[in-house]
């Protein structure tokens, strides 16, 4: 959630920034009306308020039973007004905060212009292609391996889920202990937290109201499948205040992550490219706002390591605003090379949010020079996503007769398995 003061003091700018994401920027306009009447009603209440303790205490001190009847009579009239505007102001202020949580963050002004991710700017990129005709997607190459049960994941729970076997179940598990271990290493701490939170976790992260529709919510309480750690590490420090000796802090954390994906209906059908269900290791920071941009090239840096001991080919890509999730000032993507889909594919999303979910979520940080405290700022980004990840490794990692090589980075989480040959 952005600051009320930004809204008063520079509206343009938040204007700009919803046109520049190709948004209306309407509710820019309904946050000042409201947010200005509230300011005038709360002036008028507070001005009757002190009238009424002033004319109290007048009244106690009268002798004039006539002249003390009616000033009470004139206070009971104040009295119904001030009630009046209390429910005006308690209306305004609802008003106001339902729509303060649906303006999105502003993008920074070196964010590339743009809509889709066409519109998205290659940065840099690492690795050589894999040349070869004997590629093959992961659809075909998975159950041919033994990996992959696709009509058993649908059997069990629908469309866009599958099963993993074999190696292929212990390919991704090494894949999250290799990337949590190498994490710990780069300085994240690694958590362990519920796969479930409570709405105002999601509400703290922004998640909600805007992505309401793709969450799995328990039909009886208040409780959320967890889309993504990103959430439940932002709830860990919910309305806190850190010390700014305690800045910045580091975390990573392995979940399960469910989507119901409603929006991206009829995209990636085949594989395993996007599902209801899927495994991701985040990499998330707290730290102070002169820090964020440092911090935020040095996440993007970790992600690119993960990739680099895995072999996998990638490209950095700068997002466009339209592009960019709302919660960011900016966002960088890593893209991997899939051989056998011939494709890059997203394994991570990083962001620098600022203190748009800090504010929200009420964590704040106490400054040295004394002064108020103050919201942190936050980046969280994965490190990285599976499945996409998995796919790369499996086609890039091909061989002419049909085996794949496991990445050497992976082999001490697999046994005595280097290559996945046909059962």
């Amino acid at each position: 959630m952005l600051d009320i003061n930004l809204i008063r003091e520079n509206p343009e700018l938040v204007r700009a920034g919803m046109r520049k994401r190709g948004m209306d920027p309407s509710p820019v306009d309904e946050a000042f009306r409201l947010d200005s009447r509230w300011r005038e009603i709360l002036q008028e209440v507070e001005s009757l308020k002190a009238e009424r303790n002033t004319v109290s205490r007048e009244i106690g001190r009268m002798k004039d039973q006539a002249e003390r009847e009616e000033k009470i009579a004139a206070m009971r009239l104040v009295n119904d007004r001030i009630k009046v505007l209390d429910e005006e102001v308690a209306s305004l202020e609802a008003g106001l905060q339902t729509v303060m949580a649906i303006i999105p963050n502003y993008p920074y002004e070196r964010v590339p212009d743009g809509f889709t991710e066409d519109d998205n700017v290659e940065i840099r990129r690492w690795g050589d292609l894999p040349q070869g005709k004997y590629f093959k997607p992961h659809w075909d190459l998975g159950p041919e391996l033994g990996l992959l049960d696709f009509e058993r994941g649908v059997k069990l729970a629908g469309s866009r889920f599958y099963v993993l076997t074999g190696a292929g179940a212990r390919l991704q598990r090494a894949l999250i202990h290799f990337m949590l271990d190498l994490h710990a290493r780069q300085g994240y701490r690694e958590m362990y937290g519920p796969f479930i939170v409570r709405g105002e976790i999601l509400y703290g992260a922004g998640q909600l109201p805007k992505f309401k529709e793709n969450l799995y919510k328990d039909h009886e309480e208040d409780l959320y499948l967890l889309p993504t750690s990103e959430v439940s590490i932002t709830g860990l420090h919910m309305d806190e205040i850190f010390e700014e000796a305690d800045l910045p802090k580091y975390y990573t954390a392995y979940s399960p992550c469910f989507r119901r994906e409603k929006m991206s209906a009829g995209r990636d059908v085949r594989g395993i490219k996007r599902g209801h269900q899927f495994d991701k290791v985040e990499m998330y920071k707290f730290c102070l706002p002169k820090d964020s941009d440092a911090e935020l090239e040095k996440m993007v840096a970790d992600a690119e390591e993960t990739c680099k001991l895995l072999g996998i080919p990638y490209r950095v890509i700068l997002k466009c605003a339209g592009d960019t999730s709302e919660t960011a000032h900016i966002s960088y993507d890593l893209e991997a090379w899939a051989a056998g889909c011939q494709e890059w594919l997203e394994v991570s999303s990083i962001s620098n949010v600022g203190e748009f979910q800090a504010r929200r979520a009420m964590i704040r940080y106490r400054p040295e020079s004394g002064a108020p405290p103050r919201p942190v700022h936050s980046l969280n980004g994965s490190g990285l996503g599976l499945p996409r990840t998995l796919i790369a490794i499996l086609e890039n990692n091909q061989q002419p007769d049909g085996s794949v090589v496991v990445p050497e980075a992976l082999r001490p989480w697999m046994g005595s398995i280097e290559v996945i040959e046909k059962p």
